[in-house]
């Protein structure tokens, strides 16, 4: 029997390369000869780096950025230096895990320091740029990114506009004069929701961050008044363009000021790991996140692999901390397993999250090899 293993990460718990080996380990337990492969996921959020950059070669550049909130922080990138390629992850400068939760600041924070990542990259000659959206404390459509860029947004009566969020509604005209010459762009995420409206990114992503709901009302009117300077400045409008709400909205903000194409995280990892025929060469498959439910869905990494392993018609086990089990879910995987098997406090189930996995992995294995025998 052959066994693809194939996990995104489990969030604030294990990297994907983390929750491969633990799953291993559980299958090993169960059958010593086994042949089984892992292939780390990612969808565009923390770990899709790391994932596309180690097959590639890639190694870690280091370079001081701002946080959301403007302070100096070091942050880092993968490198592929054969290609002339950079990889960021918008969440290494601009992420929430880079803010306490007393500091979340939905009207302040924005993403000046992945605008610093993007540009340390050109500068370093990079033909190619992958930015890896997802984990992002901001809620600026990009704005902070497209100043560290060149771009100048201004008030009404010429001055400069600070870049806050919570001060885009007075936001009446950006000039491109000083913006640097930018390579290739490309935006990897796991997220169809636009820009405005009821499924916008203020709506239904800022209250993660620490919106409050007179919070959502002024971030949804600044990106309004955005979306429709960039449309007078620039001739273009992204607002409606499904995944432009991706990261507090940086996607629009890469669309409109880089000139990146959108595209599926899952869909770009898969192409570069030649999942497709990892897959198809495999008896079982099996993959897992942090939580699976209706989000997953909508376009995570677990729900890409078990479409492909639907497609050449190989049973796919899924391993979560929690399980949704909702008809989706049910519908999108032949098994599903909740990790959490004991009573536990949230910061015992993450710290533990290695032994929660292994665990039900062997369980799971072993009903397995059971089904096997009848």
């Amino acid at each position: 029997m052959k066994i693809l293993v194939a996990p995104d990460k489990f969030k604030g718990s294990l990297s994907a390369i983390e929750a491969v080996a633990a799953i291993t380990r559980g299958l090993r337990a169960v059958w010593p000869e086994t042949e089984i492969t892992g292939v780390p996921i990612a969808d565009g959020g923390e770990g899709f780096a790391e994932v596309l950059g180690q097959p590639l070669d890639g190694r870690w550049v280091r370079t001081q950025a701002v946080d959301p909130l403007g302070r100096e922080v070091e942050a880092r990138y993968m490198w592929v230096e054969a290609e002339r390629l950079a990889i960021i992850e918008m969440s290494a400068a601009s992420g929430l895990w880079r803010l306490a939760p007393e500091e979340r600041a939905p009207l302040r924070a924005n993403t000046f320091g992945t605008g610093q990542l993007i540009r340390h990259a050109v500068e370093r000659g990079a033909r190619k740029i992958l930015v890896g959206l997802g984990g992002s404390a901001t809620t600026d459509g990009g704005v902070g990114m497209a100043a560290a860029l060149g771009y100048d947004f201004l008030t009404s009566d010429g001055e400069e506009l600070a870049l806050h969020p919570g001060c885009f509604i007075a936001l009446t005209r950006i000039q491109a004069g000083g913006v640097i010459d930018l390579p290739e762009i490309v935006a990897a995420c796991d997220v169809q929701n636009p820009l405005l409206g009821p499924r916008g990114t203020a709506h239904v992503f800022s209250p993660q961050k620490g919106a409050s709901a007179s919070d959502v009302v002024a971030l949804e009117g600044g990106l309004n008044a955005l979306a429709d300077c960039v449309t007078a400045d620039l001739g273009c409008d992204f607002r409606d363009t499904p995944g432009a709400g991706a990261a507090g909205g940086i996607a629009f903000g890469l669309m409109s000021f880089c000139g990146a194409k959108v595209c599926s995280g899952f869909d770009l990892v898969a192409e570069t790991l030649d999942l497709e025929k990892r897959i198809a060469e495999s008896d079982l498959v099996v993959t897992g996140e942090g939580r699976i439910d209706g989000q997953t869905v909508e376009g995570k990494g677990p729900a890409g692999v078990a479409a492909l392993a639907r497609k050449y018609g190989k049973p796919v086990l899924a391993l979560a901390g929690s399980v949704a089990e909702t008809a989706s879910v049910e519908a999108l995987f032949d098994a599903t397993c909740a990790i959490i098997d004991e009573p536990v406090t949230l910061d015992a189930a993450m710290s533990r999250g290695a032994e929660f996995l292994e665990r039900t992995t062997v369980r799971a294995a072993r009903l397995i090899a059971l089904g096997t025998k009848l």
